[in-house]
């Protein structure tokens, strides 16, 4: 895999390892009965060759509320250096060709992990130094997208001197909740991330249930709903990074133990930063699989329930 840029290359070449997976299979939770009915077994995934490239390294895929977009970070030469931002469009059969997002979002810098949302919003990390990510919102508007604004940042809040990674914003029963990894807490080396969550930007509150573990926990993603739960993991079972799945029965309820996806979903390569669409029916995910960091898809029925 390539990757251009002098200051920026080594640390561009350890995100696109880490943003390199993803996963997929049946959600089967100990949460809640209705939940393990809601849906069916997941697809074998494909590669979204629409967006691959041979030489470089494509991750942390997601697509927009409406499904007009795919999003996603890459290491594409063409861009701003490091790894940018990068969306394709919504065409029949597929995605159509993908444009990088441009000033002032992307920079020399890294950017990744976006996450779209309602109101033309989007939330993505961008690398401040070797040891420190952020996570910043930007707005797109007529002749462009706003100057990306850093999100809260102090002693507890959503932003740390660690790195912060893969936000994933949903709103409910009038609050809005941002869900995100930061190794704030971290062990080893390399730093372990654990999985934290925001209401309404205030303080920085660790996840409980079945979510966190002792290893690294990382990019997590949350359906719409706030009820079910992905992310990649390095806990005992997983084979290198993999992806796993917890979910509860309400907002209120904590969430439940943690599900590893199959094979098929997961490999001996790493998968990492899967995303559920809107109506929880399409994963899409990342693998290194195929030897360099690409972009793949899965779906599955909707069996009834809410």
């Amino acid at each position: 895999m390539r990757v251009t840029g002098t200051a920026g290359r080594s640390a561009a070449s350890r995100s696109i390892r880490l943003l390199a997976t993803t996963a997929a299979g049946i959600v089967l939770t100990t949460a809640a009965a209705a939940m393990a009915q809601e849906f069916g077994q997941w697809s074998a995934p494909e590669p979204v060759e629409s967006v691959n490239t041979p030489t470089f390294g494509e991750g942390c895929p997601i697509q927009s509320p409406d499904g007009k977009y795919l999003y996603y970070a890459s290491n594409n030469s063409a861009g701003h250096g490091g790894l940018d931002i990068w969306r394709a469009p919504r065409v029949p059969g597929g995605w159509g060709t993908p444009e990088n997002l441009g000033a002032p979002v992307n920079t020399a810098a890294d950017e990744f992990c976006p996450d779209p949302a309602r109101g033309n919003r989007l939330f993505f990390v961008r690398r401040l130094s070797a040891t420190n990510t952020d996570i910043y919102l930007t707005k797109g508007e007529a002749n462009g997208w706003t100057q990306p604004k850093r999100l809260p940042t102090g002693d507890g809040a959503i932003n740390s001197p660690a790195e912060e990674w893969s936000p994933s914003y949903f709103e409910a029963k009038g609050h809005e909740y941002l869900y995100f990894s930061s190794t704030r807490n971290a062990t080893g080396t390399p730093p372990t991330q654990d999985i934290f969550y925001s209401v309404d930007f205030g303080p920085a509150q660790l996840v409980g249930g079945g979510v966190n573990s002792s290893a690294s926990d990382a990019r997590p993603n949350v359906r719409l709903d706030g009820l079910e739960m992905v992310w990649d993991s390095t806990r005992t079972g997983s084979q290198a990074t993999d992806i796993w799945t917890a979910s509860r029965s309400s907002l209120d309820a904590e969430w439940g133990d943690a599900e590893q996806l199959p094979i098929g979903i997961n490999s001996a390569a790493g998968e990492s930063r899967a995303t559920l669409s809107r109506d929880g029916r399409t994963l899409l995910f990342g693998s290194t699989r195929r030897g360099t960091s690409d972009i793949f898809s899965a779906t599955r029925p909707k069996l009834g329930g809410r």
